[in-house]
């Protein structure tokens, strides 16, 4: 497969799934900011998602609508989920030959959505949650339609390993911001809606009730979004996907690079297996989610050191 194939793939890939948990996160966001009787900040949903000059975000940061409309349909914003479709549309149309023609329409389809003018309308003058169902609705009709039509070689192999890096990294954002809020106010180590609020953000709230019956725990939340590898926003479960299909990527004819990725992966992957929850304060916990997020972007940079050409 040429290096430019494959690289198109891996951010199709990337791209989609950004957008999917950037719409999860502001939707879930937007219905806490109506039930709190506080004034609610979207400081940490801006230091996930924007690129740009956090400094002046924060002048709207307690203005919910400004904020969706910000992170959602500006093209100004690089981050935008506007300009994130499109860069996955343009990475589809230049592999068309590559991807079934069912998974081209499910993504042309999300873009011409996201481009309609009546989500802007949704967000500034009517309920922001139905513009953001409906984009949902969009990337889980697409990951669908990759599972069910994708051929089982490698293209789906680097689409799945991008899918699982970028799933990864999310969720070790997520937990970062969201540990790193409560070093600055205690008192949400009691607050049951905001550890709801960030289970739900992570997709993960109604595994966390089945799975934990003695209530919410910054322990168990830890271990779940880590290490729980029936999860699958787990960095755990992403990282034995993303060494799965890596795996299927051996040939002889690069060989030494891919023992060399292979080895970054697997020791990753065994970082994460052997952490230990109870050993982990705040500040241990931002130190090892750093490292984390690390060795993540690293695999990251030699996947397109290594497959795809520097592109």
């Amino acid at each position: 497969m040429l290096s430019r194939v494959a690289s198109s793939l891996y951010w199709l890939s990337r791209y989609v799934e950004r957008s999917d948990g950037m719409l999860r996160m502001l939707k879930i966001n937007y219905a806490s900011s109506q039930d709190t009787i506080q004034e609610f900040t979207w400081k940490p949903v801006i230091r996930i998602f924007s690129s740009d000059d956090e400094n002046e975000l924060l002048n709207i940061q307690h203005d919910s609508r400004a904020v969706i409309q910000y992170l959602l349909l500006n093209r100004e914003n690089p981050n935008s989920i506007l300009n994130i479709v499109t860069l996955a549309r343009e990475n589809a149309r230049s592999v068309q030959e590559h991807i079934p023609k069912d998974l081209w329409q499910c993504l042309n389809e999300y873009y011409h959505t996201v481009k309609d003018e009546k989500l802007l309308w949704y967000v500034q003058k009517d309920d922001p949650i139905t513009a953001m169902d409906i984009l949902i609705k969009q990337v889980m009709l697409y990951n669908g339609t990759a599972d069910s039509v994708m051929e089982r070689g490698e293209s789906r192999s680097f689409m799945n390993i991008g899918k699982h890096l970028e799933r990864s990294i999310q969720s070790v954002d997520i937990l970062d911001i969201k540990f790193s809020s409560i070093s600055s106010n205690p008192d949400l180590l009691t607050d049951i809606s905001y550890w709801k609020h960030l289970l739900l953000s992570l997709g993960g709230y109604e595994l966390y009730l089945k799975t934990y019956r003695q209530g919410f725990d910054a322990k168990n939340i830890i271990e779940l979004a880590m290490l729980n590898n029936d999860f699958p926003r787990s960095a755990l479960y992403a990282m034995g996907n993303i060494e799965r299909y890596f795996n299927r990527l051996k040939s002889e004819s690069n060989i030494e690079h891919y023992n060399n990725l292979s080895f970054k992966i697997g020791r990753l992957k065994s970082m994460i297996t052997y952490s230990s929850v109870n050993k982990m304060n705040e500040e241990e916990l931002h130190r090892y989610l750093a490292e984390i997020r690390s060795e993540l972007y690293g695999i990251g940079n030699l996947l397109n050191e290594y497959y795809f050409a520097n592109s």
